[in-house]
């Protein structure tokens, strides 16, 4: 990833809260066969560093996967910035577009496991974590046994041990702080919540710079 300076997230606490709060990655190996990636919610663990998830058992990723290091990507918020944003562009027409975001790199090794016991504490984690804002939460016990564990059979879970990261957060840095304050104004406004999300993304950057 390119990651000038300005934009490296390098704070252990703000890392793992963008770790915690995704709930979404993309798996990305380079096997024999070349790159191949897979789209996975997963369960973070930040004593042991390892992001763990499943997927299912026809999925050809386990023997493409190879035996190198593995990536695991997430993303934060993001959202397109117009230079209409900025107030300076009324004195000064020299602004262009661009995109803010948040995005962590995490890199390690690969651990597949088909373990019935394992499973289930990792579909019961992402289930748990899923359901908590609902009034009434679903869980896997609700389901009959016997179905639960015909669905295990047709899965196969996957640890991702992290031994690097890296973290990026760009988010108008390079701007002052008239047109950093403009931009976040505008995108607090929009309708698209995406764009509401990273104004907050950076009124709390700003805070802990």
């Amino acid at each position: 990833m390119y990651l000038p300076d300005r934009y490296a997230e390098t704070d252990p606490a703000v890392i793992e809260t963008l770790i915690a709060e995704a709930r979404l990655g993309v798996l990305v190996t380079h096997g024999p066969e070349g790159l191949y990636a897979s789209h996975l919610p997963f369960l973070w663990d930040a004593e042991s560093h390892t992001a763990v998830a499943h997927l299912a058992r026809a999925n050809p990723h386990r023997s493409m996967a190879g035996e190198g290091e593995a990536m695991l990507i997430v993303q934060g918020a993001d959202a397109y910035v117009s230079p209409g944003f900025y107030p300076s562009k009324a004195e000064d027409p020299r602004k262009v577009p661009t995109w803010n975001y948040e995005a962590v790199h995490l890199y390690g090794r690969l651990e597949w496991f088909d373990d019935a016991e394992r499973l289930l504490g990792v579909v019961q984690g992402l289930t748990a974590r899923n359901e908590a804002h609902r009034a009434e939460p679903w869980r896997v016990a609700d389901a009959p046994v016997d179905y639960i564990a015909k669905m295990l059979r047709g899965i196969v879970g996957v640890s991702l041990r992290v031994e690097r990261v890296e973290a990026k957060r760009k988010l108008s840095q390079n701007q002052n702080a008239i047109d950093r304050d403009g931009a976040m104004q505008a995108l607090a406004a929009s309708a698209d919540p995406r764009a509401r999300e990273l104004a907050a993304a950076m009124r709390t950057a700003q805070s802990q710079a």
